[in-house]
């Protein structure tokens, strides 16, 4: 499991374990709320009615005056009140009062007149002069049938003469407690989901951000070229870029030793040669001697001057990250400008060059280097060439790479060399004059290409001569 998935996890765990702690909470506690909301109303409808029924029950009429002849009319309306979506149709309250000994003298039912209720908890209480409230099951085996009943004094001239008791079953009151639980388990699972699409997206831009540092480290691992990745928050930034640093002085250090390693080698021989006649020259040869002396100082200083050119134009790709100074150009017309920079070498060997830009898709990159790149493949070509011959330039592309060939009609290249030809100083012998070049023509090739998002590669051609091939991400 990785560390994006057990964070979210971790995450989700806690939010989900508030979540159900608030939501038992506020469900554990909506029910009685709703009740102790119920038994406040009560109080005060109690005590309201208690004063309305002072006078008569005084009287002696109580049962049979005003007040219940109000009673029964109330009790026969219907609300057809829409609360909050529950629907009223019915005055479900039920009043009974009793006189100061706890028996019954009126009853909004007709149900227990002259009953003593003296012992039930809210007549009792209240005739002693306390908070008097009980909640009674109609039915023992059914908690919905409960009924709250609340009791309030009846006082006539400052005397106790009585007690009101108010009664109304929570079974009238359960709708509004089921529907404030269910719209809390709604907002909580909404709740859930939006704490887990949260979740879900940091995770998921966390994953992403560590995936391109991962890739980042892979790719520095495998020597490709690739950009330090960004975005992924202030401190990831800054992590890459401890790394990209890290990086640079690591392969900075390693480059520089490699680097004068292989100049040192590779110089060491014309070097050798240029001492070598320059002490036969001290000697006073004979004139022919001396000029031929004369022209292989000249061929080594220019091969040295090569060297050198071309190992700073190496060392310069091989440190960039990305292509400098981009812009868009057509293939075909980057094959014509490199035919025409060749043209005088061309005709010193009689070599003529045909062009097919058959790609109308675009290249992005330098184009400087992109032209280095592919005069390095022309020049090989020229070379081994024989007298006379053709080279073959063409672009085309496969809807993602546009493809750069450079074909020519010579001897192709020995199979052992094919998996070296774009090793650094590895170069097989000219066959018109046997000689090698530095090998560091195709090395660059292939650092361009790369750097450039694309590769190199060579190949024998079936029907004889060698062709190679540049390949770049189209524009």
């Amino acid at each position: 499991m990785n560390i994006s998935v057990r964070l979210f996890f971790g995450y989700f765990l806690i939010v989900g374990l508030a979540a159900w702690f608030v939501l038992n909470t506020v469900n554990r506690e909506t029910e009685p709320g709703i009740r102790q909301a119920t038994e406040e109303t009560l109080v005060d409808t109690a005590h309201v009615l208690a004063e309305m029924a002072a006078l008569e029950l005084s009287a002696g009429r109580i049962a049979h005056g005003p007040f219940a002849d109000a009673v029964r009319a109330a009790i026969r309306r219907s609300p057809q009140a829409d609360i909050s979506g529950v629907h009223k149709e019915s005055i479900d309250f039920r009043i009974y009062v009793t006189d100061s000994r706890g028996i019954v003298v009126y009853d909004s039912r007709q149900a227990a007149i002259g009953e003593d209720f003296s012992q039930w908890r809210d007549i009792a209480r209240v005739l002693r002069g306390e908070y008097g409230a009980r909640q009674t099951r109609e039915d023992p085996y059914d908690p919905a049938s409960t009924v709250m009943h609340v009791a309030a004094p009846i006082f006539w001239q400052g005397e106790l003469i009585g007690a009101l008791s108010l009664a109304k079953p929570m079974g009238s009151v359960a709708p509004y407690a089921e529907r404030a639980a269910r719209r809390v388990k709604e907002s909580g699972l909404l709740l859930l989901a939006a704490s887990a699409a949260i979740g879900l997206f940091f995770t998921a831009w966390l994953g992403w951000s560590i995936h391109r540092l991962r890739a980042y480290a892979r790719d520095v691992s495998e020597g490709r070229k690739t950009e330090v990745p960004t975005g992924g928050g202030r401190q990831l930034s800054e992590l890459a870029q401890a790394l990209a640093a890290m990086r640079e002085k690591l392969e900075g250090k390693q480059y520089v030793e490699r680097y004068v390693q292989n100049l040192a080698h590779e110089m060491k021989s014309p070097l050798t040669a240029v001492i070598g006649t320059a002490e036969i020259l001290e000697g006073d040869p004979p004139e022919a001697d001396r000029r031929r002396f004369a022209e292989s100082i000249a061929e080594q200083s220019r091969r040295l001057q090569a060297i050198i050119d071309r190992m700073l134009l190496l060392a310069r790709v091989e440190q960039l990250q990305s292509p400098e100074g981009l812009r868009r150009m057509a293939p075909g017309e980057l094959l014509r400008d490199c035919v025409a920079l060749r043209q005088q070498a061309l005709d010193a060997r009689g070599l003529t060059c045909a062009v097919q830009a058959g790609s109308t898709a675009m290249i992005r990159g330098d184009a400087f280097l992109l032209q280095q790149a592919v005069l390095n493949l022309l020049d090989n070509a020229i070379e081994f060439s024989p007298e006379g011959g053709q080279i073959e330039l063409t672009a085309s592309d496969d809807g993602e790479e546009v493809i750069l060939s450079v074909r020519d009609h010579g001897q192709g290249a020995p199979d052992y060399a094919l998996p070296q030809l774009f090793d650094r100083f590895y170069s097989l012998p000219r066959p018109a004059t046997g000689r090698k070049s530095t090998g560091l023509g195709l090395a660059l090739v292939r650092e361009v290409a790369r750097l450039h998002g694309g590769d190199a590669g060579f190949e024998n051609h079936p029907q004889g001569g060698g062709q190679a091939t540049l390949r770049l991400p189209s524009a």
